[in-house]
This record gives structure tokens, C-alpha cells and sequence, in this order.
């Protein structure tokens, strides 16, 4: 039986504390810009990847979009499902793999936000499947709205202190012994965490951190051009933000330019 990776066991029974997290607080102010960059259309057809418990797909489908909301945690979709149900919204939520989806040409928008899989793959290669397929899964011309790990970050500053000063609040999953390898550009880091039975895990993790030079040229090589990326700030997504050192996230912008 294959192993289970890090990011499914964290995520199998984690839904309830997953809406307690920090991180998770900007939902609004992002849909907000998301809007603002599909200029209100809502006859646009979006596909949330890695969509956890449904915080994106839900708003934007209150404010009139119909959105698709795809992820590998079955847990993570039957709360989205609830929160759904609960507020009288019809979703499409279904779980797949991100790095094997079914769509082909179907989605004017896709949205990966918050590591929604990328960049948490153990391999680059599987990183670069879920672009392959997001980017299947898109019509030409459509838009690709994603935020990923800025490796300038780690490069300038400590990602132990990072976490240290940003998941202090109760409930929060903590991170410990980080170690950044720069040869694969890699935090490997002990997670503890307390999932919604109750019990406290700890986990061996890592993920992967980009430089800007490389990801524009995965999503060059895959056919996309006008590819902006900025300074991801929580709840405060702007294309007024240059991304710098201090950014923890990137915010990546592309549009799918593909011969039909």
C-alpha cells in the first residue's frame, strides 16, 4: 500500500480547525481583487484547485460566479459541501488529484490560492503536473490566478521565525526545525497540529519555494504570456505590490496564449 504524503494525512481530518487558521482570514479582500481582475464577468466559468473547505468557491459563487471547486481531501470538500448547503448555494465540488484532472478547454478562470497543492508536491516534477493540468483544463486565453512560496524570502530571512511570529494564535498548526536546502530550494519542517478529533500529530514536511525566474518560464514553456507576479499580502492581493525579499508569497497573474 503507498505511503500516504505529509499534505494528505494533515488535511484528512482537519476542516474544522482549517477555518481557525490565520491564514485563512483574507478571503474577502481576495475575492475582491479576483473580481476586479475578471472584471466582474460573471458568464465566466472559474475552477478553484486545492479549494479545502470551499472559503473562495463560496464567496465568489454568492457574488454570482459559477465556480468549480476541486480538491484531494475528502474531508476537506464534505465541510465545503456543508458550508454550501447551509447558505442554500448549489456548488460543483469533486475530488480529484490535481496533477490528473479530467477538464480539457473547459474553464475561462482557474484559481490555485493559499498552496492549494502547488508547491506542496515531494517532487518538482509533480509540481509541474499540476500546472500541466491546470493549464489542460483551461480555454485559450483564459486567466490562471495562483500565489506559491517566494524563494526570495527564504533566502533573506529565517522561515523558522517567519512562522514563529505569524502562527501564534490558539489552534494554529505550529513549525519547528525548519532546515532551507538550497540546492532544492526545500523547507523541510516538523508540524504539529491538533485535527478535529482532538488528537495531537506531528508531521515531517516539506515544500517547495520559486523564484520568480522560475515560474515564469514553467508558465512560458506551457504556452502562457502578459505573466505578472507581485507581492502576495493577506486579503490584500495588488497589482500595486512589486514583489520583494519581505514577501512571503508570490501572487502569479498569467494568461493561457495557446495555437488553436
Amino acid at each position: 500500500m503507498k505511503k500516504k504524503q505529509w499534505y494528505e494525512t494533515f488535511f484528512e481530518n482537519y476542516a474544522e480547525h482549517y477555518e481557525r487558521e490565520s491564514f485563512t482570514k483574507g478571503t474577502m479582500g481576495e475575492c475582491d481583487f479576483i473580481e476586479q481582475e475578471l472584471r466582474f464577468d460573471k458568464t465566466l466559468k472559474i475552477l478553484d484547485i486545492g479549494c479545502g473547505t470551499g472559503r473562495h468557491a463560496i464567496e465568489l459563487t454568492k457574488r454570482g460566479y459559477s465556480v468549480t471547486g476541486i480538491d484531494l481531501s475528502e474531508a476537506q470538500l464534505a465541510k465545503a459541501r456543508e458550508k454550501a448547503k447551509s447558505q442554500g448555494l448549489s456548488i460543483d465540488f469533486q475530488q480529484y488529484d490535481a496533477r490528473d484532472l479530467p477538464f480539457v478547454n473547459e474553464f475561462d478562470v482557474a484559481l490555485m490560492l493559499c498552496e492549494g497543492g502547488f508547491p506542496l508536491m515531494e517532487t518538482d516534477e509533480m509540481n509541474f503536473d499540476i500546472l500541466q493540468n491546470v493549464t489542460k483544463a483551461l480555454k485559450n486565453k483564459g486567466i490562471f490566478i495562483f500565489t506559491t512560496l517566494n524563494g526570495l524570502f527564504a533566502l533573506f530571512h529565517s522561515v523558522e521565525n517567519f512562522f514563529d511570529t505569524t502562527t501564534t494564535d490558539e489552534g494554529n498548526a505550529t513549525y519547528s526545525n525548519n532546515t532551507f536546502n538550497l540546492m532544492t530550494f526545500r523547507d523541510h519542517n516538523t508540524t504539529a497540529f491538533v485535527d478535529d478529533a482532538g488528537n495531537k500529530k506531528t508531521l515531517e514536511c516539506n515544500e517547495r519555494y520559486y523564484v520568480p525566474s522560475e515560474i515564469t518560464w514553467l508558465l512560458k514553456s506551457l504556452g502562457y504570456v502578459e505573466i505578472d507576479i507581485y507581492g502576495a499580502r493577506l486579503g490584500a492581493f495588488s497589482r500595486n505590490d512589486k514583489l520583494t525579499t519581505e514577501d512571503f508569497e508570490m501572487l502569479v497573474i498569467a494568461e493561457k496564449n495557446q495555437p488553436t
